[in-house]
């Protein structure tokens, strides 16, 4: 037989599905059913500290466990690489759904209180003549609220639906910007997979709801791809690190191998999409800023003038459209390492048993990944084939950790932006070198290695499931009391893990308990402060107190079952304090002004 013969053949065979590829897309589905079925039958509330990992039943783990074999039998494909594009982007996609669709299967009420304001907020945009900064911080940067109410509005989509699928849908849309960054960063298809799995199973941060944070992220992926891509430069080598070697070096840069017309597109919209971050939300400008500056000083960014650019950009959104909100809130004011290690280690490690290991659990994942990667750089590098790319925008986002403590969720976003590098750089140390077919044993392992991740995902993602997963009577109590409230009155909640403010976001004064009181909740000093400051407000008010809420101060520590209920026993005996509504989960009382 001719080599043209055989040529044909192979092109004949490679369109066609091998029994490899039918069997893992099987494999997928079946484990989509497991882990559908058995997240369905979960009740709520959810009442263990550990969250959903606790009374999720055993065929979802199942189900889990197939998948990983599917995916790494898929990934080890055969000698010209991982198995046929659909059967991999299929296993992604049930990943997705189990992992990140998990609580849109227990129930159709969105998880956590934020993608309910963020609903509110928009609302509010979509029924006012303009934007007023001095409201609150969310109108100094608008650009994700505006769009979010023009899609609203034009498609006429439910908001809650949206709400409830958005992890799934950014998820999504994280993945294609990964799939397509990661295209620039290597050439090994089965390393470009395993990257964006290794992603999906570190992504215990929970940042991808309804949100600025999973929008300007999502743009943030996109112009990092862009920078690497059609903006990257083709470097020369360095002989000699004398200023006249630097020099010559830094000018001995070129554009890659891009079409200009190409080139010129991507610089525009990488310049659009840095000003829509800018103008979204209050930290994605800054990391994507530390990483361009990485990637410019190390010769890797052909236009370098686009540094300067997206600070001038950065510091117009400062100076002008967000200056209300920095009156009052100096960007370095809570700056250092001690008081950043305070707020985002110290006080977060606190509460009950139950909440104390589920926060070591995001820590360990956390620190598992990186020492992955660090080993798979040590790899790289005595192999000579380290790309400092990948390093770079992987440490970078450190260097935002001790400026600011960002409510003490400055790690989390600190890990959520390095996570797509590091993931990549791990895969250095669980893939074989060459390109070449995991043995057995290997496959093994990485089978283990990615179902232990997808625990440890799941424990940490989900482990605040008894207060940001709520029931259909807290529901009902938020829908009433927001009937009972005249505009101008102040809805005071126990705690912020409440599902409120999707609707009237102008209309009333929302305040919590625990911040009131200043996570003092003692009867004696916390029922006067709230009673007072209800009692003097012009409207009167409304206090909620919910399940959900109540479990939040009493799983963090900042409060006990017997405290909380002293509390509500002494505002129910106070003059003009009358319960309005009540059900399982839920108790509103009126306050008369």
């Amino acid at each position: 037989m001719t080599t043209s013969t055989l040529d044909e053949a192979s092109r004949r065979t490679a369109g066609r599905w091998k029994p490899r590829d039918v069997t893992c897309v099987l494999a997928g589905v079946v484990a989509l059913a497991l882990a559908v079925g058995a997240a369905s039958t979960v009740a709520v509330p959810v009442n263990s500290d550990l969250g959903l990992v606790a009374v999720l039943p055993y065929p979802f783990w199942v189900g889990v466990l197939l998948l990983h074999v599917a995916f790494v039998v898929a990934l080890r494909g055969d000698a010209a690489g991982p198995a046929r594009r659909p059967v991999m982007i299929w296993l992604m996609v049930v990943l997705v759904l189990v992992i990140f669709g998990t609580a849109a299967f227990v129930t159709d009420v969105p998880r956590g209180e934020v993608a309910f304001r963020h609903l509110g907020i928009a609302d509010a945009l979509a029924g006012t003549q303009g934007i007023d900064p001095t409201i609150d911080a969310y109108f100094n940067w608008p650009g994700f609220f505006a769009l979010l109410a023009t899609v609203l509005g034009a498609t006429g989509l439910d908001p809650v639906t949206l709400a409830l699928w958005a992890p799934v849908l950014n998820m999504g849309l994280w993945l294609a910007a990964m799939g397509v960054l990661t295209g620039y960063l290597t050439r090994d298809a089965r390393r470009r997979w395993l990257a964006l799995w290794l992603f999906c199973l570190g992504n215990w941060q929970d940042q991808d709801y309804l949100s600025p944070q999973a929008f300007g992220f999502f743009l943030h992926l996109v112009v990092i791809a862009l920078v690497v891509g059609p903006l990257a430069a083709r470097v020369p080598k360095i002989h000699g690190l004398g200023r006249a070697q630097l020099t010559s070096w830094w000018r001995g840069r070129s554009a890659a191998e891009t079409r200009p017309v190409l080139r010129t597109g991507a610089l525009a919209v990488a310049l659009l999409l840095v000003a829509v971050i800018c103008a979204s939300h209050q930290l994605t400008p800054f990391m994507l800023l530390i990483a361009i500056t990485a990637l410019t000083l190390s010769g890797r960014i052909w236009p370098s003038r686009l540094l300067l650019i997206t600070a001038v950009v950065l510091a117009l959104w400062l100076l002008y459209p967000a200056s209300a909100y920095l009156v009052g809130h100096p960007p370095l004011a809570d700056a250092g390492l001690q008081v950043a290690t305070e707020a985002n280690v110290t006080d977060r490690i606190a509460g009950s048993a139950g909440h104390v290991f589920v926060v070591r659990i995001r820590v360990v994942l956390t620190l598992v990944l990186w020492a992955l990667a660090a080993l798979g750089a040590l790899r790289d590098w005595r192999r000579g084939r380290l790309d400092i790319r990948v390093v770079l925008l992987a440490v970078t986002p450190l260097v935002l950790f001790p400026a600011q403590a960002y409510g003490g969720e400055m790690l989390i976003r600190v890990s959520l932006f390095a996570l797509p590098f590091v993931a990549l750089q791990a895969c250095s140390v669980l893939l074989p070198d060459g390109g070449t077919r995991p043995s057995s044993r290997a496959v093994a392992g990485l089978v283990l290695t990615c179902f232990l991740l997808a625990v440890l995902t799941v424990t940490g993602r989900f482990g605040n499931a008894r207060y940001d997963v709520f029931t259909d009577d807290e529901m009902s109590a938020i829908a009433a009391v927001q009937g009972m409230a005249p505009p101008g009155s102040a809805i005071i909640s126990a705690a912020n893990p409440t599902p409120w403010r999707s609707e009237g976001y102008l209309d009333h004064r929302y305040r919590t308990v625990d911040d009131l009181c200043l996570k003092d909740l003692a009867a004696a000093t916390c029922g006067p402060a709230v009673y007072d400051y209800i009692r003097h407000n012009p409207g009167g008010g409304v206090v909620l107190l919910t399940r959900s809420a109540e479990a939040s101060l009493v799983l963090q520590g900042t409060t006990t079952a017997g405290e909380f209920a002293e509390l509500e026993e002494w505002l129910s005996v106070q003059d003009g304090v009358e319960l309005a509504f009540s059900n399982a989960d839920a108790r509103a009382y009126t306050v008369a002004r």
